[in-house]
């Protein structure tokens, strides 16, 4: 009996193995192995023609004190994620409360409010936006029907990064039906003992929703600065690929792709890849950390 208890044990085992099979093939051969190799590329001179030669760490040691383009990427990404990361988490709690008011037809509204972030990381919609705010775009024949001259939104460096954030708001899709399905989990009595007490909306707003919905606002800045470090086809399309002007809009990202596929200087494409992964890990980690002072879960315990 015990025999076929251990054999039945191992054919259920084989056959789970079967099932993680592809998984494990697509992690090791998709996932670990590239990033084991890019780290490896990061310590070498590699130009993708000639074999790659060791270079040890003289890649991070120019990165670091010797390329003002790496720090002027850098606070060109900070400033976006700065400020398009709080922007759409705001519009998209906004909207979210708006269409939890019970209307009609409330599944049309989500799905178009939600297309945006289907298209918005294209290449076309990265065109379009280009040509709305061009000096003779959409925007600035609106501004013109008040008797207001618009600027040079895509030609100037005062302006052309507030486009882009613009752009990174209108993809408020996603953060949005999540916050709305966080709204309705809600438990609806929480409102009705606090009107009882005499609470009004503004403080049903931030004593009940706010807290209530504090896990869905953690996952959701999580993955909006994750997302947002990340951002390349704006900058890349809006930006002319150089980011210009006067490398106003030169993104980390963009940075990155210019070294690797434009000087194919593969290495140090690698080691500023591997420097970006620890600048998000960073980040990441800071809201994890301070997550237990501001996140609360239905059990009424903080966030651990």
């Amino acid at each position: 009996m015990k025999m076929a208890h251990s054999s039945a044990f191992r054919q259920g085992s084989g056959t789970a193995y079967l099932f993680l099979l592809p998984w494990l093939i697509g992690f090791f051969g998709l996932t670990l192995g590239p990033m084991l190799g890019s780290l490896y590329l990061s310590l070498t001179k590699y130009n993708l023609l000639n074999a790659p030669r060791w270079l040890g760490l003289a890649n991070y040691r120019q990165i670091f004190t010797a390329d003002d383009y790496f720090y002027r990427s850098l606070a060109v990404t900070f400033k976006y994620v700065l400020f398009s990361v709080p922007l759409k988490m705001i519009f998209a709690l906004l909207v979210a409360l708006a269409l939890n008011k019970g209307i009609r037809l409330l599944g049309i509204y989500r799905t178009v409010y939600y297309i945006p972030s289907l298209l918005g990381g294209s290449v076309a919609i990265a065109i379009v936006w280009r040509q709305i705010f061009a000096g003779d775009g959409l925007v600035n024949h609106f501004l013109g029907l008040f008797g207001i001259e618009g600027p040079a939104w895509i030609s100037h460096p005062s302006y052309i990064l507030s486009t882009i954030v613009t752009l990174s708001v209108w993809q408020f899709g996603s953060a949005m039906v999540i916050f709305l399905a966080g709204i309705k989990q809600i438990p609806v009595d929480l409102y009705e003992a606090s009107q009882v007490d005499g609470a009004n909306k503004l403080r049903q707003f931030f004593k009940i929703t706010l807290p209530m919905l504090s896990p869905v606002i953690f996952f959701n800045l999580v993955m909006g600065i994750i997302n947002s470090f990340q951002v390349f086809t704006p900058g890349y399309v809006i930006g002319d690929g150089r980011g210009g002007p006067v490398n106003s809009t030169l993104f980390y990202t963009l940075y990155l792709y210019l070294k690797g596929f434009s000087f194919f200087d593969m290495g140090y494409a690698a080691a500023l890849a591997w420097i970006m992964l620890v600048i998000i890990g960073g980040f990441t980690s800071i809201v994890f950390v301070t997550s237990k002072f501001w996140v609360f879960y239905g059990d009424g315990k903080e966030g651990k």
